[in-house]
């Protein structure tokens, strides 16, 4: 196999297309179906779902990802992922294979849950917060809310062991509310939570923002607080919560890559597969523009690496002027591509550069700290390690295998120091 730049850790795709069994006000992939005139309900058949999964795990790396989104993912029924499951366990026997489901969670039951769980899905699960926040623009087709359901589906999913994240919209409303949505999420059990803010083209007005975007200043509020809710509640200056955005950042700062592709240099480290096999750049751009080929025809691993996707990359670092001149460029890295054009207003900026200056401010010094701690640990265990075998050498008494390694780690010395001996 050629020597490809770019490797297949993952995928994301759309089984179910743009179809989806609610009306989200500010859902962004509804309207995709228009590119799928042929038929009204989209659903990806078993032959495109087999040649996807023989491609990913004859291109992928030792370590791949699958992830499942929509629309909603969970219209394709059960027994569509029980298949996937077993189409992995066929033709990647060798892999470690990992698989993410992102659902409103309206259809989850208990035979979802049991499979989940046995699988080791990780869910996202998008809960707005508290019912007025969810409710007020998560509404089912009938306007009504669907916040009760939602909550109710979590609690089986928790109650069931599964792995859940809360994957919440940060809109004009929800933004006036980040210690309650934070408070209410970890009351329920969900303690890891992303926090994706929103910006979208208004319909009837190209000109502007959609009115349920939120503004740079707003969100600018909205993760300050976030920040020191999450900071209250360390323990030994340790998280006891996870907030996407903060723990991708902090890999900056202690010189790591992110991951959180909007923050790195460049995009295009996976593709999408829709539910007829059409395979596209990012889940933001499933447009024309910036269809790669088809799963049926082409090969992943080739669409990855093609010309089309490497201009689609390269989109990201042609950041103007003002961001090359800005001290926090290094970590935010100029933010996501698709937040610079949905609202003319910001000329090529990204619609939430006030917002990650104010953050940044806020913060700096408290993530500098945090990562020289980090670092420190990091350190801490070979330092300590070498200095005991210096001392052990001089130091008559005997240290049995299973005592306590007096380099202090809390191991048995022959799991740390004696290692070494």
């Amino acid at each position: 196999m050629p020597n490809y730049n770019k490797k297949l850790n993952s995928i994301l795709v759309k089984p179910a297309g743009p179809d989806c069994n609610m009306a989200c006000k500010y859902c962004f992939y509804l309207e995709k179906s228009e590119l799928f005139p042929d038929s009204r309900i989209h659903r990806m058949s078993e032959d495109i779902l087999k040649e996807m999964i023989k491609q990913v795990m004859h291109y992928g790396e030792q370590q791949v990802s699958f992830g499942w989104q929509g629309g909603e993912p969970t219209l394709m029924g059960l027994s569509f992922f029980e298949k996937a499951v077993n189409f992995m366990q066929e033709s990647g026997k060798s892999k470690s294979i990992g698989n993410g489901l992102q659902t409103n969670g309206i259809l989850i039951n208990k035979n979802w849950a049991k499979f989940l769980k046995k699988y080791n899905f990780l869910v996202g699960l998008s809960l707005d917060g508290p019912e007025h926040i969810h409710n007020h623009y998560r509404t089912m087709k009938n306007g009504k809310g669907s916040w009760s359901i939602v909550v109710d589906k979590a609690k089986l999913l928790l109650d069931s062991g599964v792995e859940v994240n809360a994957l919440t919209v940060v809109n004009d409303y929800s933004v006036q509310f980040p210690e309650e949505i934070y408070e209410f999420h970890k009351s329920i059990g969900l303690n890891y939570m992303q926090f994706i803010p929103c910006v979208e083209t208004d319909p009837e007005n190209p000109n502007r923002a959609a009115p349920f975007s939120v503004s740079s200043v707003d969100y600018g509020r909205f993760l300050c607080k976030l920040f020191d809710l999450w900071q209250k509640d360390f323990i030994d200056n340790t998280p006891t919560t996870s907030i996407r955005y903060f723990d991708s950042v902090f890999y900056n700062y202690v010189g790591l890559p992110p991951p959180q592709c909007t923050l790195l240099k460049e995009c295009g480290i996976y593709v999408v597969v829709e539910h007829n096999g059409d395979v596209y750049s990012c889940d933001f751009f499933v447009e024309p523009e910036w269809k790669l080929g088809n799963i049926m025809k082409d090969n992943l691993i080739d669409m990855l690496n093609s010309e089309s996707q490497g201009k689609f990359g390269k989109i990201k670092s042609a950041i103007p002027e003002e961001c090359k001149q800005c001290k926090w460029l290094k970590y935010c890295q100029g933010g996501c591509i698709k937040d610079r054009i949905r609202d003319p207003s910001d000329k090529g900026l990204n619609h939430f550069c006030q917002a990650y200056k104010m953050f940044f401010e806020h913060a700096d010094e408290k993530l500098k700290k945090m990562a020289d701690d980090w670092k420190l640990q990091q350190a801490l265990p070979e330092f300590n390690q070498q200095i005991y075998i210096q001392e052990n050498q001089e130091n008559t008494r005997k240290i049995g295998r299973n005592d306590p390694c007096p380099c202090g780690s809390g191991k048995k010395y022959k799991y740390c120091c004696g290692r070494f001996n």
